[in-house]
């Protein structure tokens, strides 16, 4: 950090220091439970041999996304702690940790000024906390590794031009692309920086020796948005925007989480779904300050080419997430704050480098030490808000309530709440709100109505359950699941007990008897339907 005067600390004290500050930020969340699709990341118990590793290397359906490299962590990670979360948070809370001591190296090897104030700073940050606190976006922490420790061989190599450093670096950077994808702007990110540094980009030095970096990430990012698409299921209505539409959505993006990284006080771990319109003058208007930002940058680089390099990486890196390809957490809003993990680096660098310029330009002790309080102050207050924000993650069910208290509109998190009440039978009563929230939310989800058709049967109220039943069989049309073959059975029990209904209930347990062929359940309440029929005659 800015030191004020007198002896300056050692690396390893700094290095203690981060290590230390970030443990205890993120102590209220080290021993949070499993939250959202967690369980869909951490290995499941079928894939936790050595065939388990085959199958995640080769079968692009075996894992939540075809992360070969990160998925192989989390098998590593399920040998070591099982099922037991605290380990997978402490890996985190290390990873995020070494991405800040491999931040202030790149910055020290740059010779940007502020390198400890910056890695305090990434450290610190509360827009990170969803990354670090989260067991899934190990994809985040784990990435970076690579991604910087590619950086920082490539600048030796572009020092040095040693063979050596650009094969490693390579070989870092395909680590980067097999955790994450987002990692695939660090070509165009690395060009930038040499722009920045000598005022001009050569052919020869610069770009050629970039090529088949750019192969490599232009690859992974056609493989990825394809598997988003076909097999994670990024497509459909909500994610039909036009090109118009796009360019306002990538504008509001850019300008959220600008406004997100310089005043963290609202963070949201699901935030509220924009309406997106090209017809909207005010939207307009949001969309368009980002780029009077960098033209403004653009017109200043003859002074200081600083400010523009740090904005162009900022927007490159996020260009993934911008809204020009479709990504599956669009269906819940168009941002996130894990999205700007690495994004949020080359803000940060450039505001420490600022601040640390600010006290080096005068002598003045009083000054300086003035100005290394102010840093301090930040970095406190930084680490208070990430502590706050932490205790969010201490379990699945406080996120989730301090998700709604702060977007109750969120679908998403009232499925995810009542599901969670939904596995005591005791707080069932307490999960149907819930339910019939994310039905009046989002009528089409198919999940949401089995669950609160479900929760009504096993409380009493079977009547009710019937309409929930029936949108399940009809949203999820002639596509065969456990969903529609369960609730074409309770349905039928539902109308058994209705008067009139036996005839349609044995057409509904038919259904059921097919769909689940040898399920003891649906054979004997279609025998009861057909019996109650027989007797009726």
């Amino acid at each position: 950090m800015i030191e004020s005067a007198g002896r300056r600390p050692t690396a390893q004290w700094q290095g203690l220091a981060l290590l230390v500050a970030a443990l205890v930020a993120y102590w209220p969340a080290m021993h949070g439970t499993i939250v959202w699709d967690d369980e869909q990341h951490i290995t499941k118990t079928a894939l936790r041999g050595l065939d388990g590793l085959r199958h995640i290397w080769f079968d692009l359906r075996a894992t939540q996304q075809y992360y070969p490299l990160l998925h192989s962590a989390f098998w590593l990670e399920a040998q070591l702690f099982g099922d037991e979360t605290v380990g997978y948070h402490v890996v985190n809370v290390l990873l995020h940790v070494a991405d800040a001591g491999l931040i202030v190296v790149l910055v020290r090897r740059l010779k940007i000024p502020g390198a400890w104030l910056a890695g305090f700073l990434f450290a610190l940050h509360p827009v990170h906390v969803e990354s670090v606190a989260w067991i899934s976006e190990l994809k985040n922490t784990l990435s970076l590794v690579f991604y910087l420790g590619a950086a920082i061989l490539y600048q030796g190599f572009d020092e040095q031009r040693s063979k050596r450093d650009y094969w490693f670096a390579l070989a870092m950077f395909s680590c980067a692309l097999m955790t994450k994808t987002v990692t695939a702007t660090l070509p165009a990110a690395l060009l930038v920086l040499f722009w920045w540094k000598r005022g001009k980009i050569e052919w020869k030095r610069d770009v050629l020796p970039l090529l088949p970096w750019f192969s490599m990430a232009v690859a992974s990012g056609l493989f990825t948005a394809w598997v988003e698409r076909t097999i994670i299921g990024a497509e459909g209505a909500e994610f039909n925007l036009d090109a118009i539409q796009r360019l306002v959505l990538a504008g509001r993006v850019i300008g959220f989480y600008l406004r997100q990284l310089i005043w963290p006080a609202e963070l949201i771990f699901t935030y509220p779904r924009w309406t997106v319109s090209a017809a909207s003058w005010l939207q307009w208007q949001i969309a368009i300050v980002p780029v009077v930002i960098l033209a403004t940058l653009y017109s200043l680089r003859a002074r200081t080419r600083a400010p523009l390099a740090a904005a162009l990486i900022f927007v490159g890196s996020l260009f993934p997430v911008l809204g020009f390809v479709n990504v599956y957490p669009f269906r819940y809003s168009f941002v996130a704050d894990h999205f700007q993990y690495l994004a949020s680096i080359p803000l940060i660098v450039a505001a420490a480098a600022a601040l640390t310029a600010l006290g080096d330009r005068h002598r003045d002790v009083r000054w300086r030490s003035a100005v290394a309080g102010v840093a301090a102050a930040l970095v406190f207050w930084l680490a208070v808000r990430t502590w706050t924000q932490a205790h969010d993650y201490a379990s699945a069910e406080t996120l989730y309530r301090v998700t709604l208290e702060r977007n109750p509109e969120s679908w998403k998190e009232q499925n995810n709440l009542g599901r969670l009440l939904a596995r005591s039978e005791r707080r069932m009563p307490e999960a149907i709100p819930h339910f019939e929230a994310a039905v009046r939310l989002k009528p089409d989800h198919v999940m949401a109505n089995y669950s609160l058709g479900v929760a009504l049967y096993v409380t009493g109220r079977r009547a009710d359950a019937a309409a929930p039943f029936r949108r399940v069989i009809a949203l999820s049309g002639a596509k065969p699941s456990l969903m529609v073959s369960n609730s074409h059975l309770l349905l039928g029990a539902v109308l058994m007990d209705t008067p009139g209904g036996n005839a349609e209930a044995i057409r509904e347990l038919e259904l059921a008897a097919r769909l689940k062929p040898g399920d003891a359940e649906a054979s004997a309440k279609l025998a009861e339907a057909r019996a109650k029929a027989a007797a009726a005659r």
